[in-house]
């Protein structure tokens, strides 16, 4: 008991506002908020009703992070055994796994509540749905179950142009869909080359990714195969008149840099190309919203 005692008391006294920030995953959730943004402008020809913007953002924000604060408690004791996670506030046991639950509770009712009140029911129900889909089917059972983890799991990840999207127009439509579909094509060979990187890591947790069930060389191949498939993906919001030039020629020139960055890491990698091929797949996925966006409201 007293050694409880002690423990609660060294978690109580080291966690600050900045451990809770990190446990929501922000740079994760920031990069999620731009593709449900884009979503939202994509969704209307005109300015977004200022409500639907804030509480639309606010709440998708809040209930994400509560699925990324539950990642961390499930994973907690896999965390401290990987050279990138061991240092998180749960798994340095700065912040209580009580705690941090509490936390994702307060973050995903405020979430929930924003979007049911002030944008739709259906935004707010697809959002927590997401949430389940992140924090339970993938954290908790498909991260463990299966080397395609990632892949049926980054549907969660997936959704939030949807959410934008649902959050302006009440109603699920094939061009936010399409939004959907260009996320969960980019999400394999984005966190494979992660996983490519931090093999040894993966292996020590004990988590069966591609690189430690069926080897470096052939996950390196399914990066290539899935970045040619996003090439293709990428191209039919054009072909279906979704969007125009701009986002044509900006979606060529960031496809075809993201399969050279494939190609090298398939053919000639060095020891840097796969967390290179990591690091530009999160510009690349950042810079074809932004141009989504910008054509847009640009025609050409």
């Amino acid at each position: 008991m007293a050694k409880q005692a002690i423990a609660k008391k060294i978690i109580n006294e080291s966690a600050s506002w900045r451990d809770y920030y990190e446990l929501t995953k922000p740079r994760v959730v920031m990069l999620l908020l731009l593709t449900a943004l884009v979503g939202m402008c994509l969704a209307t020809p005109g300015w977004i009703d200022l409500q639907i913007l804030f509480a639309g953002i606010i709440g998708i924000g809040a209930l994400s992070s509560s699925a990324a604060v539950i990642n961390h408690v499930v994973d907690h004791k896999i965390d401290s055994l990987m050279a990138r996670t061991f240092n998180r506030p749960v798994a340095k046991g700065k912040v209580s796994p009580k705690q941090a639950l509490i936390f994702s509770f307060v973050l995903a009712v405020g979430g929930f509540a924003l979007l049911a009140f002030y944008v739709n029911m259906l935004t707010a129900w697809l959002t927590l749905a997401s949430l389940v889909g992140y924090a339970v089917i993938y954290t908790m059972y498909l991260k463990r179950a299966t080397p395609q983890n990632i892949v049926i799991g980054g549907l969660a990840g997936a959704a939030p142009p949807l959410l934008g999207w649902t959050a302006v127009t009440g109603e699920i439509h094939a061009y936010g869909l399409l939004l959907v579909l260009i996320i969960f094509t980019w999400t394999p060979p984005h966190f494979w080359a992660l996983a490519i990187h931090r093999e040894r890591d993966y292996a020590n947790a004990e988590i069966p990714m591609l690189p430690n069930t069926h080897g470096v060389d052939f996950t390196k191949t399914c990066v290539l195969l899935y970045t040619i498939l996003l090439f293709l993906v990428c191209i039919l919001p054009y072909l279906v008149g979704m969007s125009g030039t701009i986002y044509l020629i900006g979606t060529l020139i960031l496809n075809t840099w993201f399969m050279v960055m494939a190609l090298k890491l398939k053919f000639r990698p060095k020891a840097s190309t796969a967390m290179d091929t990591f690091k530009f797949s999160i510009i690349h996925l950042m810079l074809l919203f932004i141009v989504l966006l910008v054509d847009h409201y640009i025609a050409i």
